[in-house]
């Protein structure tokens, strides 16, 4: 079957979905800066390659918090798959376990955890907001271990939502008939019911999310759970000691793909600080609009030990459902398998920082 085009499944994404659902998607917060300037430092980022190397056979394959995958890739947690596609993580969950690689399942699925697993044949993960009700908070961890989930991701950079203008603009809700059916619908009411001038997802997030956690709180949750513990977030090297010091397991360098502190460093920019700071002590994971290939190979060059994809899998997802997302998935590991050929690698081990040339900062 041919192919298509990236651009071709965001084109595709956004003729299917409603425009609020869509900027809901694309959009980021305040001047929408961060979204561009993520793409901007990838794309001024180069690539060193290294010739007469043997590639005839190339191994895309790596470990990733003690599971084999296929690639160095992971899907970046997004909430409410269902607005793309009426299957939404299920379908996610097929598309990612015939590539190989790990889902993070976001606490806002639109999907039961049960259901999602009972599809997925790859590692899945779950994503969590710290909130102020601990035991809802510790019963999805509960849920999440009975289905065999293998880690689980916090999301640290977002004590409060940042405002994002078009949601605000647009008064988005949650549409009805979909819903973040693994939390007590009492505590999801507030991202229901559409009000102008006013996004209904922040004010959900400003009754249910803690902002009061601090590091010492992360003991709270490493002692009621053995799945390693993943933060997401992190954006500085300070930050990144710590998690290894509180006994994390690895970071995903992301700036939450312009969605939040505006203005904050692309993730790309902040990476090799990042692990440079590590040292190997912790797994270093990267996000922040990988869609080809080559962003793959610059992210392990740079230190991390995969690249998660975000956006292009909705698209993927949106166009046309599990097969979408599987092609979208399909073309990515196609991309890094020849970009690392050409670099000279045959397997991730290969890719160093000598594979990349990174300008100042403008």
């Amino acid at each position: 079957m041919s192919r298509p085009a990236l651009r071709e499944f965001e084109q595709a994404a956004r003729a299917r979905l409603s425009s609020h659902v869509w900027d809901f998607i694309a959009g980021g917060s305040g001047t929408g800066s961060m979204i561009s300037a993520n793409r901007h430092t990838l794309d001024r980022i180069r690539l060193r390659p290294r010739v007469l190397m043997d590639v005839s056979r190339v191994d895309t394959g790596t470990t990733l918090l003690g599971d084999q995958v296929r690639a160095p890739v992971g899907i970046a947690p997004m909430a409410y798959h269902q607005l793309v596609h009426p299957e939404g993580e299920v379908a996610a969950a097929r598309a990612a376990g015939k590539a190989g690689v790990p889902l993070t399942v976001s606490m806002f699925a639109s999907r039961t955890l049960a259901d999602i697993a009972a599809a997925a044949t790859g590692p899945l993960w779950l994503q969590l907001y710290w909130l102020r009700r601990r035991d809802v908070l510790l019963d999805l961890v509960r849920r999440a271990e009975e289905a065999e989930f293998r880690a689980l991701v916090l999301t640290v950079d977002a004590p409060r939502m940042a405002r994002r203008p078009k949601d605000v603009r647009n008064g988005f809700a949650i549409p009805d008939g979909i819903r973040a059916v693994n939390i007590d619908e009492t505590l999801m009411s507030a991202s229901y019911g559409g009000q102008v001038g006013e996004s209904a997802v922040a004010r959900h997030a400003r009754e249910q999310f803690d902002a009061s956690i601090g590091w010492a709180d992360l003991a709270w949750l490493r002692e009621r759970t053995s799945l390693p513990l993943v933060l997401k977030g992190i954006l500085t090297a300070e930050d990144a000691l710590l998690a290894a010091d509180h006994g994390v397991r690895a970071v995903i360098v992301s700036n939450h793909g312009g969605r939040q502190l505006d203005s904050a460093q692309p993730a790309f920019a902040a990476l090799a600080e990042v692990a440079d700071a590590l040292d190997g002590r912790i797994q270093v994971f990267v996000d922040g609009s990988v869609r080809y290939g080559t962003d793959v190979v610059k992210a392990l060059c740079l230190g991390a030990d995969a690249a998660l994809l975000g956006r292009p899998l909705l698209w993927g997802l949106a166009d046309s459902g599990d097969e979408g997302a599987s092609l979208v998935l399909g073309g990515l590991a196609e991309e890094v398998e020849e970009a690392m050929a050409l670099m000279g690698a045959s397997g991730v081990g290969s890719l160093t920082r000598a594979g990349v040339v990174c300008p100042r900062a403008e």
